[in-house]
């Protein structure tokens, strides 16, 4: 059984049928809006990915999962904002797979692309105006405008080895683990629980999730990331086990990172980071948030408890 599956199994019926709802809101979503935009935007939906973000809205307005309308548009809104900025990013990198699949930008061209992230984007904002809750809609755009602004310290650090771990987790705040935040804060919100408890949680989450996405960037295998291996590097984005494994290796130090132009240089490099250590150090911190994020939660009922720490352990099931 996946980690996923454990968590809406330790959420009882509830959280399957909100997940469902969600499922086929999104399938609506994205047919509704002419032949080319709904093709690609219904792709980027059936895509798929770990669904974490709608699962934290449901797990954190309480165990069972109260099966409101408002709770569905709120974890449409974040899944939407999620899928929406990943095609974003594909247009920013020119990537041309993600997930194994073909991405919008390589398939559709990018105006296209930027196009199906934009309608993403106004129909998340568009689920959470329909619940009338104006807190709700300042929580997801707080949560956009970190995103941005993530976004755009990653493009001012490209190519820079001289980044430091402290921005580098501030990067990855912004990029990756504000949105955990917002879907936990949405949840609570639902049902007026700990919203600021359970946001941190969210974050510390998220942090260690993006921090173990850059360790698979470099261990791989492509088959399982659905991407080359290294392609950080060839982006020229400086993650963690780069910045670590530069203190350990002199010709790591020395590496000029726009010299890295085919998936070959990038997992030589890869290979050279591994031989370091470095990956250990980093699976040890991401580890270590995870026990964190738990620490923070609130007193809890204790079916909400259980199915949310599943949730932080879940984050590391695929580096085990």
């Amino acid at each position: 059984m996946n980690a996923v599956q454990a968590v809406i199994d330790a959420g009882g019926t509830e959280a399957l049928k909100v997940m469902d709802r969600v499922e086929q809101r999104m399938t609506e979503l994205a047919s509704g809006h002419g032949r080319l935009l709904g093709q690609h935007a219904g792709e980027t939906i059936a895509a798929g990915g770990k669904r974490l973000r709608p699962l934290l809205v449901c797990l954190c307005a309480g165990v069972p999962v109260p099966e409101s309308e408002g709770l569905v548009r709120a974890a449409v809104a974040v899944e939407l904002v999620h899928a929406a900025t990943l095609v974003h990013d594909d247009v920013l990198d020119g990537a041309v797979l993600r997930r194994g699949r073909p991405t919008v930008v390589a398939s559709g061209g990018r105006p296209v692309a930027t196009a199906t992230g934009d309608l993403l984007f106004s129909r998340a904002f568009a689920e959470l105006a329909a619940t009338e809750s104006l807190e709700a809609v300042r929580i997801l755009a707080r949560a956009t405008s970190e995103l941005a602004a993530g976004e755009l310290m990653q493009r001012g650090d490209a190519w820079k080895t001289e980044v430091t771990v402290e921005r580098y987790l501030e990067r990855c705040r912004l990029k990756t683990a504000v949105l955990f935040r917002a879907a936990c804060e949405l949840g609570a919100l639902e049902t007026n629980r700990e919203l600021d408890s359970l946001g941190a949680f969210g974050e510390a989450i998220g942090l260690a999730f993006q921090i173990l996405d850059d360790v698979l960037d470099v261990s791989g295998p492509p088959e399982r990331t659905g991407k080359p291996r290294g392609a950080d590097l060839l982006d020229g984005t400086v993650t963690l086990p780069l910045i670590l494994a530069r203190e350990r290796d002199p010709k790591l130090r020395s590496i000029e990172l726009r010299a890295i132009t085919s998936p070959a240089d990038a997992a030589a490099v890869c290979e050279r980071i591994t031989a370091t250590g470095a990956l250990e150090l980093v699976k040890a911190r991401a580890l270590a948030l995870v026990e964190r994020a738990k620490a923070l939660l609130p007193p809890l009922p204790l079916r909400q408890r259980a199915a949310l720490e599943l949730v932080a352990e879940g984050v590391v099931e695929r580096y085990a």
